[in-house]
């Protein structure tokens, strides 16, 4: 995954962001640069016009000007926010993903097979398709674009899998981590796991995710502990 965006929304990139390195005022804060604040209503129109966009012209057709006429905003505006297209096409896809939410629904079975919906049900829609499609095949040929597809997409996204982990030791489901490094590596596994088989199913073979396959998929998940097994 990128796998199954939420209570918990990952940091957007510096373009979604206050400026860094702002000066702080007396009281020790850090004073907001002067000029006009940040929309958010505009912010939303450009992500949504970005994806748009991106599915009917593909990555070679999109410009940062169709999304500006798309967005209804001017093009400094657009370039104030986001300084290049790798940028804005990365936050336009990523913000699909914050949408995501790790329940705690009483068990880890039941966990995974609702976040593993939430993720199917997503990558069923045909702009999140053909923005994911576009953006990874041009990552296959961009060193610094497959670099920023990972630390705004994929990396945020392993809250999930931290979240879920950490609400199943609550409950006495897991026991808890050792190791700080061999738990990193678990929750790395597990995210390209789901992520990886979930996306491939969608996106690759073109097959449905029904609430059977889920659940057989989470068996497999879950062999190596049969206790929890029937949730």
């Amino acid at each position: 995954m990128p796998a199954p965006q939420s209570p918990v929304t990952p940091a957007r990139p510096a373009g979604r962001e206050d400026p860094a390195g702002a000066p702080e005022s007396p009281d020790g804060t850090t004073a907001r640069a002067k000029g006009r604040p940040r929309s958010a209503a505009a912010d939303t129109a450009i992500l949504d016009a970005t994806r748009e966009a991106l599915a009917e012209l593909g990555w070679g057709g999109l410009t940062m000007g169709h999304v500006a006429a798309r967005a209804k905003v001017a093009k400094t505006t657009l370039y104030r926010r986001w300084p290049s297209k790798n940028e804005l096409v990365v936050d336009a896809v990523a913000s699909l993903f914050d949408e995501l939410v790790m329940p705690d629904l009483g068990s880890l079975r039941a966990d995974i097979e609702a976040v593993v919906a939430q993720f199917a049900d997503l990558l069923a829609r045909p702009e999140t398709q053909a923005a994911l499609l576009a953006l990874f095949a041009e990552g296959t040929r961009d060193r610094q674009l497959r670099r920023r597809i990972r630390e705004a997409i994929v990396d945020p996204q392993k809250r999930l899998v931290r979240q879920g982990r950490a609400a199943a030791q609550a409950r006495g489901e897991l026991a808890p981590d050792d190791d700080p490094t061999t738990a990193a590596e678990e929750i790395d596994i597990i995210f390209d796991t789901i992520a990886g088989t979930v996306e491939h199913r969608v996106l690759v073979s073109g097959e449905p995710i029904t609430a059977g396959w889920i659940s057989r998929f989470t068996d497999l998940l879950l062999g190596p502990f049969p206790h929890l097994a029937a949730g």
